[in-house]
């Protein structure tokens, strides 16, 4: 009665379907471990944000992505004359750029400094004289993603990225390995440039992307057993002629 399923046509049509069920499967698992990253992250930068604020100079900065996220305050006065301009940002539907300027601390070394956002229609405001007190969330460098656009040679006041050992390249200063993003100043910023936004700490799409390949496996699944018996209850209909 079965003996129709090992026909060419019909073992394509299983191995089409095994195919279509193992993709959707492993696309849910990936999915589901974009969640757990996600969840992890978002647990990250909320134990860390609740840590105390420590001036930046009592971190210990040997391994930087351990002190990512926490507040840090600085002290120290900024450099105008080596501020750069970090491209293609957005915030709040707003495209724009980020201004980073070295702030220069006591001990001589320099920590950059995200100041903020600006538009793309706005001058990039001067960064405030004399002696600045910054609080703000401690950064890692950022790394090249696929398909950004390769940093020229050369000196330069514009970036794709607020890359810490590129930047250090033209800046004569010693850099820390760390960023600062700027939540307040004194004195203050003025009003063209806004504060960072924090990262969003939801759990995203995945969770609901991740159901949906498995409805879609199991559709393929039961669109296979449903295949199956229409031919096999079409073979059933038909009259057998003898003679």
């Amino acid at each position: 009665m079965y003996r129709f399923l090992l026909r060419p046509k019909w073992i394509a049509f299983h191995l089409l379907c095994l195919l279509g069920v193992v993709l959707m499967v492993n696309f849910s698992m990936w999915q589901f471990g974009r969640l757990s990253d996600r969840r992890e992250f978002n647990s990250e930068v909320r134990q860390r944000s609740a840590l105390e604020t420590v001036n930046i100079s009592e971190l210990d900065l040997s391994d930087p992505l351990a002190v990512q996220w926490r507040f840090a305050g600085a002290i120290g006065t900024y450099d105008p004359s080596e501020q750069v301009l970090i491209l293609n940002r957005s915030q709040n539907g707003v495209a724009g750029l980020n201004v980073v300027t070295p702030l220069i601390l006591d001990d001589g070394r320099a920590i950059l400094v995200n100041r903020g956002f600006i538009a793309l229609s706005a001058t990039p405001p001067s960064a405030p004289l004399g002696t600045v007190r910054v609080l703000g969330t401690v950064r890692v460098s950022e790394q090249r993603t696929s398909g950004q656009a390769t940093q020229g040679s050369g000196e330069q006041s514009e970036f794709f990225r607020l890359d810490i050992a590129l930047l250090g390249e033209q800046i004569d200063y010693e850099l820390l390995p760390v960023a600062l993003v700027a939540k307040a100043s004194e004195p203050s910023e003025g009003p063209t440039i806004a504060s960072i936004n924090p990262p969003e700490l939801s759990q995203g799409p995945h969770l609901s992307y991740a159901i949906q390949w498995l409805i879609f496996s199991a559709a393929v699944i039961v669109g296979w057993v449903l295949a199956i018996r229409k031919s096999l209850a079409n073979r059933a209909q038909t009259p057998l002629f003898i003679g």
